[in-house]
């Protein structure tokens, strides 16, 4: 089963190489990891994917948790959660194909951040879901390149992770 795993952490140089390497000890699989500051400038909150049972994911939770720089962890699978990914994709956009890419950018609200004669950059956000149905409607041909941060989440309601 997929976990999304969200953790408050400290600051500091290092601690993603430790979170890494407890999971390369382990042989555990990080599918996706995002890491960014938070309105505390000594904190960083980093979003991290994973699959397992629900045995292996307790493990990995009490492994992160032992880790010095970890403050909160929280796997967000386990209760309501909003979760999106940003995609940025450059297709090629010759004259006849412009105005094709251009509604189906709209039909998925994303953005055309980018133009020149012969190619567009897309930016979308949303699920997964949302962005392989999206890479699925472009003609396979016109796909020149294709990044994606991963899902970053929150959980829904009045908490927060914070202290």
């Amino acid at each position: 089963m997929r976990h999304i795993i969200s953790i408050l952490m400290e600051n500091e140089s290092g601690a993603l190489a430790r979170v890494a390497n407890l999971f390369t000890a382990r042989g555990y699989n990080i599918e996706s990891l995002t890491v960014a500051p938070t309105e505390d400038v000594s904190l960083s909150r980093m979003t991290l994917v994973t699959s397992g049972s629900d045995e292996i994911v307790e493990q990995i939770t009490k492994q992160l948790n032992k880790l010095i720089d970890v403050v909160k962890l929280v796997d967000l699978t386990e209760g309501g959660h909003l979760e999106r990914e940003m995609m940025l994709i450059k297709l090629r956009a010759e004259r006849t194909q412009r105005e094709e890419i251009k509604r189906l950018v709209d039909i998925f609200r994303g953005k055309i951040i980018d133009v020149t004669d012969t190619s567009y950059t897309v930016e979308l956000t949303g699920t997964a879901s949302k962005l392989n149905a999206f890479i699925e409607a472009v003609n396979e041909e016109l796909i020149v390149e294709v990044v994606r941060t991963g899902p970053s989440g929150i959980g829904r309601g009045p908490k927060g992770l914070g202290l």
